[in-house]
């Protein structure tokens, strides 16, 4: 994988993803979802909440890099706060 330009907050993001991925299956098998409705305008379960704030996260790091000179640290903390709060009140 050397062709890749892996840098410290690249690798930190997706090695994060596969952690909470592997923690969401422990948990879905130990506790099983039930579907819900919070802010987001649909019922949702556990993995779609998570869906939805990766998605929602994504964007949100495209926008702070194109719009703004801050640090990409910034934008993931922004978004850490975003998934946080999709998975508890969405």
């Amino acid at each position: 994988m050397s062709w890749m330009a892996w840098t410290l907050p690249t690798a930190l993001f997706f090695g994060g993803i596969a952690v909470l991925l592997a923690g969401m299956t422990l948990v879905e098998l130990r506790w099983p979802c039930v579907e819900r409705k919070g802010f987001l305008p649909i019922t949702t379960t556990r993995g779609d909440r998570l869906f939805i704030g990766l998605l929602g996260s994504a964007y949100l790091h495209l926008l702070v890099i194109g719009v703004t000179d801050w640090s990409v640290w910034i934008a993931s903390l922004l978004s850490l706060l975003w998934l946080c709060a999709v998975m508890r009140w969405g």
